[in-house]
């Protein structure tokens, strides 16, 4: 059942007793909206596969490295446009019907924390889209390109997705799980879980990654250093 916010139209969002005062219900259908937010996705995904077939500097990526470059591509548009949408318009997306508002209050069926301009989502999403969203592009032409600081930006933008999505996920729970309907399928389980647990799972394959890569780096040099050392 729907609650009411405080101009007396129905909202969807928990805490049922929630005041939403300029609550606009979506025009949009969930399919529309998910569909759009995939097939962008994909887009991103796809054309970065195809660039990462090209040869670079030391050769053809293998397939996991392709698989993190587009990963960055897709974070780049996720952290950049949809989330950059909600660092700037946070204050107008319960009455706004723009497709991007319209996406977040979709999302927010998982994590009302959205549509009250909760504190915690608006420094977070602000840090995460202003921060990350160019990080992960230049992170894709980092690797691209070769450069020599591709692995220390790998390891920047894991730690910031990974600390971010920790404290998102703790947040809630000191909260009691309190802004969704605990257990449904769609809103808590796909929304709040899974499209964030992601930011848990890859960030942290990718610092364990950075690791080897930085301190195989590391020990090269530090051999080099020895070498030449006794050599003199």
């Amino acid at each position: 059942m729907d609650a009411t916010s405080a101009a007396g139209d129905l909202h969807p969002y928990w805490p049922r007793d929630l005041l939403i005062p300029t609550y606009v219900a979506n025009d949009r259908s969930m399919s529309e909206i998910l569909t759009f937010l995939f097939s962008v996705s994909g887009v991103f995904l796809l054309v970065t596969w195809m660039i990462t077939s090209r040869k670079v500097a030391t050769g053809r990526l293998g397939t996991w490295r392709r698989l993190a470059v587009c990963w960055f591509a897709v974070c780049g548009f996720i952290h950049g446009v949809i989330e950059g949408w909600f660092s700037l318009y946070y204050d107008i997306i319960p009455g706004d019907q723009s497709f991007l508002s319209q996406l977040w209050k979709e999302y927010s069926k998982g994590d009302s924390r959205y549509v009250i301009a909760d504190n915690f989502t608006v420094c977070m999403e602000s840090v995460t889209a202003w921060l990350w969203g160019p990080f992960s592009f230049w992170a894709v032409f980092a690797f691209l390109t070769n450069k020599p600081y591709r692995f220390v930006l790998q390891l920047i933008i894991s730690l910031g997705q990974l600390y971010g999505a920790v404290l998102y996920f703790f947040t809630e729970h000191r909260d009691g799980y309190s802004h969704s309907e605990l257990g449904h399928p769609i809103y808590f389980w796909f929304y709040f879980v899974f499209m964030n647990v992601l930011w848990i799972v890859i960030p942290l394959l990718l610092i364990v990654d950075s690791w080897k890569q930085l301190s195989a780096a590391q020990a090269d040099t530090d051999n080099t250093k020895s070498a030449k050392s006794k050599r003199n």
